[in-house]
Order: C-alpha cells, then sequence, then structure tokens
C-alpha cells in the first residue's frame, strides 16, 4: 500500500459529449450530488463537441454557483480523446476524473475514485472486470460487443500487464501531476490503453475498483452496433498495443 497523502480537497470532473441532451441535466446533478459526499470542491467541466441535440445548450442551463458546472463548446477538432484532453487543460483541482455520460459509468461510483486517491494512489479506475465487477448491455450487437470488449480486454492482459483488468474502462479519476508528465494520445477509446499502460510504466501508483456498468439512459451508442463497426474500433486498439511495445523494446516514450 501506498502512504496515506493528506486528503483531497477538490476534483474536477470532465464530461466529454456528444448528443446527449436527453439525459445531461440529470447526469450533472447526480454527478454534483456525488462529488459533494467525497471532497470539499470540486467543478463539472461538460466538454461538448458542438452537438446537433445543443446538449452544450442543455448543459449551460446547469451552470451556477451551486454545482460549479463549466461548458466549452468545442468548434474544431471533434472527437473522445481531444475532448477529454480539452477539459484536463482546463481543470483547477488536484484531481481530475472524467467518465462516459450516457449513464453507463453511474456518478454514485465517483466516491470510490476519490477513496482510492485518499488513499494514496496516484490513479484509481472503476472497472468492470476485476473481481465483483460487471456489466449490463442491452439492444442491437450487445452480445457481440460485450464478447469482443473481454475478449479484448484479456488479450491486453496478456500483451501489457495483468495488473489492470480493463483496459478500456474510461472511468477514472487520477493526480493533476500525472497529465502533467502524459499526454492523451489516439482519437477514441484506445487513448485508455496507452494512458494506462504509460501510468504503469511511468511508476505510478495504480488501482483499481470494481462497478457494474449499466445501459445507456437514451441517445445512441458511439462505438458502433455491428461486428465491422467495432473490428475497425478493434484495429486501432490493437495497433496501440503493438506500438506500446514497440517502445518497450526501443526505449521510446
Amino acid at each position: 500500500m501506498p502512504a496515506r497523502p493528506a486528503k483531497i480537497k477538490s476534483v474536477s470532473l470532465v464530461m466529454p459529449t456528444f448528443n446527449e441532451g436527453g439525459h445531461i441535466q440529470d447526469l450533472i446533478a447526480e454527478s454534483a450530488q456525488a462529488l459533494a459526499t467525497c471532497t470539499e470542491d470540486f467543478e463539472i467541466i461538460v466538454v461538448d463537441d458542438n452537438s446537433p441535440d445543443k446538449t452544450w445548450e442543455l448543459a449551460e442551463c446547469c451552470a451556477n454557483a451551486e454545482n460549479k458546472v463549466r461548458v466549452i463548446r468545442r468548434m474544431k477538432d471533434h472527437g473522445l480523446t481531444p475532448s477529454i484532453q480539452e477539459g484536463i487543460n482546463a481543470a483547477r483541482c488536484e484531481v481530475i476524473a472524467w467518465m462516459d455520460c450516457d449513464f453507463s459509468h453511474p456518478p454514485e461510483k465517483i466516491p470510490q475514485l476519490i477513496y482510492l486517491m485518499n488513499e494514496g494512489y496516484d490513479v484509481a479506475v472503476n472497472s468492470r472486470y476485476c473481481c465483483g465487477g460487471g456489466e449490463e448491455r442491452v439492444g442491437k450487437g450487445s452480445a457481440i460487443q460485450l464478447f469482443l470488449s473481454m475478449s479484448l480486454n484479456w488479450g491486453i492482459r496478456f500483451m501489457l500487464h495483468s495488473y489492470v483488468s480493463d483496459y478500456t474502462s474510461g472511468f477514472i479519476a487520477a493526480r493533476r501531476g500525472v497529465f502533467e508528465k502524459i499526454k492523451l494520445r489516439g482519437d477514441y477509446g484506445e487513448y485508455f490503453i496507452d494512458l494506462i499502460y504509460r501510468a504503469i510504466r511511468s511508476g505510478w501508483r495504480v488501482c483499481e475498483l470494481p462497478y457494474e456498468a449499466t445501459v445507456r439512459r437514451s441517445g445512441e451508442s458511439k462505438t458502433g452496433s455491428n461486428l465491422g463497426q467495432y473490428l475497425k474500433r478493434g484495429r486501432k486498439y490493437i495497433s496501440t498495443v503493438v506500438k506500446l511495445r514497440w517502445e518497450d523494446m526501443t526505449g521510446e516514450k
């Protein structure tokens, strides 16, 4: 166990969004309630890729002193990874967290990430695949997506580091210092594989706690709905793993 540091006093929660207008206000409200139970000060940063459903406008309606919401409307360079990185750059607190914004990452599981920070870890991940975790998927392509996700994570653990069970979680909190050393790379979910492995390789203290991923509350998945779309995403994940292994062998970072 790492040495226990001073208690975390402030948390920035980044919400990368695109067409999440059907539930963004509920997500902000529930996330604010969860953050209030685990830290003295917090902010919520909604980073929206100029959603056609005006997610950014609905989020701005929540911007008040009570839940400390800021909205960044991105007009160019759209994508999940650039959105998260812009939120990190804008964050002012000592711990930075983010999550998927469709309620598949339950806001009530945010406090357990901060608990790990208070226990002395540098990076905390909510995991579907460690003991006690799980996920529920419904709808078209759900069974295929679940099988491919589990298989992918098993393969990544074999190729990279078995210490982490969920290399595609996307539900994370980390100390600001981590992001001063590591910038996100990639354009979709492969950024998370890259981030977690580089954090382990750099000696940051990483830990997981289980959670159960729930179904999207409204809207459509950005990952895809058929085998072809999943395999297209998967190729980028695999190429990221190969790149990281190449860096290990050549000493590049």
